[in-house]
């Protein structure tokens, strides 16, 4: 069974207006019906060898399954990060309003 939606999680640096620009490029685009930011989220990671410990912005991009790809593309050509956090995760279910809102606003 395919989900009803999906919510995707991206992170991107707290400084400066990225995560704005990135959350309006998506709604501007049809590609997310709604993007959360949450802000002060600390990630702490590896990358390239070293222990990272960063403040970010936490992007929650809600959307269609059939638009992940164009989401991923989309995040990947105007993210700052060489490779940034995107992971889906489905939404099994929802209330029939929201989910009917949230497709119409990522229709193609």
């Amino acid at each position: 069974m395919e989900p009803a939606a999906l919510v995707i999680v991206c992170t991107a640096p707290a400084d400066g207006d990225v995560a704005v620009t990135l959350a309006r490029g998506l709604v501007e685009q049809r590609l997310a019906a709604c993007v959360n930011l949450i802000p002060a989220v600390v990630s702490i990671y590896r990358w390239k060898g070293k222990l990272e410990d960063d403040r970010e912005t936490l992007l929650v991009i809600k959307t269609e399954p059939g638009r992940y790809a164009d989401v991923e593309a989309w995040l990947r050509a105007h993210h700052p990060y060489e490779e940034p956090e995107i992971l889906a995760l489905p939404v099994v279910a929802g209330s029939p309003s929201y989910l009917a809102w949230l497709s119409a606003q990522t229709a193609k």
